[in-house]
């Protein structure tokens, strides 16, 4: 048995890595999201390694639904919580742990290679470059294909990717070298409709040196912006003000097939030892600077972050999990279209965010004749 009739799972590459033939590739389909694909099907053994690690088949669930503890958080160090998305509290686990001796596998994006990717962090400067959210999907294989079993590793990635790699490590028995971090997740995006976006602003921006989805230029609450830094400008673009980039992912217009059917990982539902957020709702309305959200599951996840150079608040689930999906986002009725014009090469991303702001428009008027009714 193997992962050749698999399609449109995950994409976390966890069955590449488990195979002893090295014979599995990752690769884009044709909706722009990465699926595994056997190379050379005469050479597989049919050891089935690369299914018992996968969490997309078959009826395997997450492995705690029940939180220990839960926290606010953020860094001690100013300058880190400043250009980190939100409190700078995975950035702070990572580098204490680098300085026990541990390695890092974390996302970062490759300018040059237009992709978000895993990779291996063993110096603090290394691991500077996993600083931010990423909003696409990760190709894996570069990062983890370099994780050394037999050392200690700390590996951050999405729900799912983490409940494979859980897997994995199960089965080849070294748990205890490894620490797991995930996030909630909302979904991942399509990367056609990255590429579009990227084409749009390319005159502009000119070669691109750096990528940002989410700083703090307006303070933590409204840090919906996307920067791009190139050799001829910097652009700036908030959702508030109508990104298409936002647009299409906080619209789900484009997710991954997977996070609208087949996602086990929301809410309270992972396989890390941590889960990190946002800490919205009301008790940090207050605080521009961001907080976290610190979800602890395991014993293990609690001593690392007490190990760690952060401040905690305790606080219940409900408080640190407010705003967050418990559900998998829905297809709205917009989507098949956007579908259709993203894998068309001549259409503009505009094209598709039109139906969108309909929609947005539609819902605020609603909203109001609701509010104007009920004043009657």
């Amino acid at each position: 048995m193997n992962i050749s009739t698999i399609k449109d799972c995950y994409g976390c590459g966890v069955c590449a890595i488990s195979c002893g033939k090295k014979i599995i590739e990752l690769s884009l389909n044709e909706d722009g999201f990465y699926q595994p694909h056997i190379t050379d099907i005469s050479a597989c053994t049919d050891c089935g390694l690369c299914t018992s690690v996968c969490a997309f088949m078959g009826d395997k669930t997450a492995e705690y639904t029940k939180p220990l503890t839960a926290y606010a958080a953020w860094s001690k160090h100013p300058e880190v919580r400043r250009t980190s998305t939100s409190g700078g509290v995975c950035y702070e686990i990572g580098h204490t742990f680098i300085n026990k001796g541990y390695k890092v596998c974390c996302a970062r994006y490759d300018v040059d290679k237009n992709r978000v990717e895993h990779y291996v962090a063993s110096t603090a400067e290394e691991l500077e470059e996993s600083k931010g959210s990423k909003y696409l999907q990760s190709y894996t294989l570069t990062g983890f294909g370099k994780i050394n079993k037999r050392e200690k590793n700390i590996v951050i990635g999405t729900p799912c990717q983490i409940a494979s790699f859980r897997n994995y490590i199960k089965k080849f028995r070294c748990e205890d070298n490894f620490l797991l971090i995930d996030f909630f997740c909302h979904g991942v995006p399509s990367k056609q409709m990255w590429d579009k976006y990227l084409a749009e602003h390319q005159p502009k921006v000119g070669k691109l040196k750096r990528v940002s989805w989410r700083n703090k230029l307006r303070g933590w609450h409204n840090g919906y912006c996307i920067t791009l830094e190139g050799e001829k400008e910097m652009v700036k673009s908030y959702y508030s003000d109508g990104d298409d980039f936002f647009l299409m992912f906080i619209g789900d217009a484009c997710l991954n097939k997977p996070c609208y059917d087949s996602c086990k990982f929301k809410y309270n539902s992972s396989s890390a030892d941590i889960r990190l957020g946002d800490f919205w709702g009301k008790d940090y309305k207050d605080e521009n600077e961001g907080v976290n959200s610190v979800i602890i599951f395991t014993e293990k996840g609690h001593d690392a972050l007490l190990a760690s150079n952060v401040k905690f608040i305790n606080h219940t689930f409900e408080q640190a999990s407010n705003g967050q999906l418990k559900v998998n986002p829905k297809r709205p009725w917009y989507w098949k279209r956007s579908d259709n014009l993203l894998k068309m090469s001549h259409s503009e991303l505009s094209s598709v965010t039109k139906y969108i702001k309909i929609n947005r428009l539609k819902r605020k008027f609603i909203n109001r004749l609701k509010r104007m009714l009920v004043s009657v």
